[in-house]
């Protein structure tokens, strides 16, 4: 449970990225925000309910 002030955003919340880290493992390539979410270095996250969400690195634009 999150204790921070504001909370952090819950894992359903588009935003759930801004969590606080919690436990970080840059050797393993994750780390485990407050709100239950795992962070992979490759922008892909593992939700608390299972769900996978896909590495989504921003697109640079092409000038």
């Amino acid at each position: 449970m999150c204790t921070h002030t504001p909370k952090c955003p819950s894992a359903d919340s588009p935003d759930r990225e801004a969590a606080h880290v919690v436990a970080a493992h840059p050797e393993q390539g994750w780390s485990l925000l407050c709100n239950a979410v795992v962070l992979f270095e490759d922008t892909g996250e593992l939700l608390p309910d299972g769900r996978i969400v896909a590495p989504h690195r921003p697109v640079l634009a092409l000038v």
